[in-house]
């Protein structure tokens, strides 16, 4: 039986022995063929928990649109650059972000069970799940305030269901997504609007 992801989560980042760094190919290594997940979860726990870490929605968007248009490519494992496998953060700074994020990770485990896995794992939902979690990476790389959360929050909740094999939790995490879409959309266009409007303005003062 797979154990649960925040005991694999627990486990390797609080292990006594543990270095004070730790890469992104130390992750994939650990997460076996549930790496997708696995790293769908990780990566965006940062932008949809209220944890201090800023700066990383723009690379942790990036590496999420990565990997999710491998799953529309149909690809078991994730594959991922060198430079990136090698890159190393401080231990510490991933684990003040899991404190915060484990706590909510079992809350969602507590319903979590494999059931409806037919839509993490055969290849027309792996697709579904990849051109919306693509979508939602650009939407966390997007520098304006507010395109980041609840995009984040349905990467997470549905990296959760594909690690899992939860299809209803997947599904709500879509669910969640494209909300996340529909927010950022709004954004974009209401702002490009009131940036034409003020525009409009300057120009009709200097004539």
């Amino acid at each position: 039986m797979s154990k649960k992801l925040s005991v694999e989560l627990q486990g390797y980042f609080f292990a006594e022995e543990r270095g004070d760094r730790v890469s992104l190919a130390d992750l994939v290594k650990i997460a076996g063929e549930r790496a997708f997940g696995f790293l769908f979860v990780l990566l965006s726990i940062p932008s949809a928990l209220p944890v201090p870490a800023p700066g990383y929605s723009i690379p942790f968007g990036l590496v999420i649109f990565w990997l999710s248009g491998q799953l529309v490519l149909g690809r078991k494992r994730p594959y991922l650059l060198k430079k990136w496998l090698s890159k190393e953060v401080p231990l510490r700074t991933v684990q003040k972000i899991l404190e915060k994020g484990l706590p909510w990770l079992r809350r969602i485990e507590v319903l979590s069970r494999p059931r409806w896995s037919f839509i993490c794992t055969r290849l027309e939902g792996r697709v579904i799940i990849g051109i919306a979690l693509c979508l939602m990476g650009i939407s966390m790389m997007t520098p304006i305030p507010l395109t980041n959360t609840l995009p984040a929050i349905g990467v997470f909740i549905t990296g959760f269901g594909l690690f899992g094999d939860d299809g209803v939790i997947t599904l709500g995490g879509l669910v969640v997504c494209v909300m996340g879409l529909i927010l950022t959309l709004s954004i974009l266009i209401f702002g490009y609007e009131a940036v034409s409007a003020v525009i409009d303005i300057i120009r009709n003062a200097v004539r």
